[in-house]
């Protein structure tokens, strides 16, 4: 990545740099431990720091802003200036498409006019019986857990992956769930390792990566396509509706704007695959894992899901009947971001806290130590739901919590996330208690947080 000279700048006082090696500056760092070198740096440097990685005239330089002021700028007042336009959003762009995750300027514009009237408050809050009926059937199968454990991180992201693909596809969750199980994975390492090499051969090489990322991606793509034809078929013969979001995705117009061709269909649904149940398994699963660890606040969080709900199934609009649960949820989102860095490119050169950043400079955000930064957080790794109380919240800058982005581009999914959050959590802290297992877990940012190891769980049921 190319940056800009001193003349480029502008005003701004030069970055500090993060200290690295002679020929890879801190690119072995940031592939060991990525979030703890971002700690690093903020802990050592301040709120804007320097990161080179990896070797001269190939070697990129980082700006990392860790302010909520800065993070503020960069997605929201001067949101225009930095664009999805670094090597690592052009990975996922390459893999997984040109949805509303990747896609830019006018192909933004028409996707999000598109796609926004689906993610209405009211339209969102109909899926609530969805999460539910996938609540429901996770809790059943752990009846069966040896020796009462579960590792909640599995679990959480085979109920979101469950519940976003009936979201999704209505009956056809079965099949899409088995390939998607199997191929993400191999498709998230595949844009992981691209991302942070300094160079990469082209993707139609023959080498043993390239061929198992192509024949996952065929195989993820072959269902998508499947699902997307029989479902014009069936409108093309007449068939009733059916009130999936596939088939809204497939009929969704706006004034000037065309429908999704079925390409674009399989883009959009590709990254609300990835988006939607990758997201949310990382807030339920640490959730119950810090509950697990903090019995006091487990039971006031039950106290408060028996008081409210007895033994009905939630509902939507039981979320703000329970604000106790949410600031769990909330809490375990800043320990725990699911997007725990974000990247951008300055347009033109600015000045960020006071500091230049050149022209074409990659800027990174990190909510993992942004929600740990002690400006914002006393004793920062402490787990206390009371950090979200009304009053709490509103002293706080609006960007020292910023698991769902912010500005223009704030994932449209946010709602969705939430309610899905609160209506699972509710029902398992209903069903069972939790005693955590592993207390420490080893953890890693691939395009989203990442676990490297078991997160488990000791369940017993509360006998309702």
């Amino acid at each position: 990545m190319a940056v800009g000279t001193s003349a480029q700048t502008g005003a701004g006082t030069e970055v500090p740099g993060l200290e690295g090696v002679p020929l890879l500056g801190s690119l072995l760092d940031l592939k060991a431990d990525s979030l703890g070198t971002y700690l690093r740096a903020q802990r050592r440097h301040g709120d804007v720091v320097r990161i080179d990685v990896g070797p001269p005239g190939l070697r990129m330089e980082m700006y990392c802003v860790f302010s909520a002021e800065g993070a503020q700028q960069v997605l929201a007042s001067e949101s225009a200036n930095f664009r999805k336009d670094n090597p690592f959003y052009q990975e996922i762009r390459d893999t997984f498409g040109n949805g509303l995750l990747t896609a830019q300027d006018e192909d933004y514009l028409r996707q999000r006019r598109l796609v926004q009237p689906l993610f209405t408050r009211k339209r969102v809050d109909g899926y609530a019986g969805a999460v539910a009926a996938e609540t429901a059937a996770t809790l059943a199968a752990w009846t069966d857990a040896r020796d009462g454990i579960v590792d909640v991180s599995d679990e959480m992201m085979h109920l979101a992956l469950r519940a976003v693909s009936r979201i999704l596809f209505g009956s056809d969750v079965d099949a899409t769930v088995d390939v998607v199980h199997r191929c993400f994975p191999v498709i998230t390492d595949y844009v992981l390792a691209r991302g942070y090499s300094p160079v990469n051969v082209p993707r139609g090489w023959p080498t043993p990566g390239n061929r198992r990322a192509a024949a996952a991606m065929d195989e993820l793509y072959g269902v998508c396509d499947r699902i997307i034809a029989e479902r014009r078929r069936s409108a093309d013969a007449g068939g009733a509706p059916a009130e999936d979001l596939l088939t809204l995705l497939a009929g969704a117009q706006s004034s000037g704007d065309a429908a999704f061709d079925a390409a674009e269909l399989r883009d959009q649904v590709l990254i609300f695959l990835l988006a939607g149940h990758e997201t949310t398994a990382t807030s339920l699963a640490f959730a119950l894992h810090l509950l697990g660890r903090h019995p006091e606040e487990q039971a006031l969080a039950r106290e408060e899901v028996l008081r409210v709900l007895g033994d009905r199934t939630p509902q939507a609009a039981d979320l703000d009947r329970l604000p106790y649960l949410t600031r769990v949820l909330k809490e375990a989102m800043r320990l725990y971001p699911a997007a725990p860095v974000i990247g951008r490119e300055a347009v033109a050169a600015t000045e960020i806290d006071g500091y230049a950043v050149p022209a074409g400079a990659t800027v990174i955000l990190a909510p993992w130590v942004t929600h740990r930064h002690p400006r914002y957080w006393s004793d920062p790794d402490r787990f206390d739901p009371d950090r979200f109380t009304p009053e709490a919240e509103a002293e706080r800058p609006r960007y020292a919590w910023f698991p769902f982005g912010g500005g223009p581009r704030a994932c449209i999914g946010q709602h969705f996330s939430m309610l899905e959050s609160v209506i699972a959590l509710a029902m398992i802290l209903r069903a069972y208690e939790f005693e955590a297992v592993d207390t420490e877990v080893p953890l890693g940012a691939g395009i989203t947080l990442q676990t490297k190891g078991p997160v488990r769980c000791r369940v017993r049921r509360t006998g309702r």
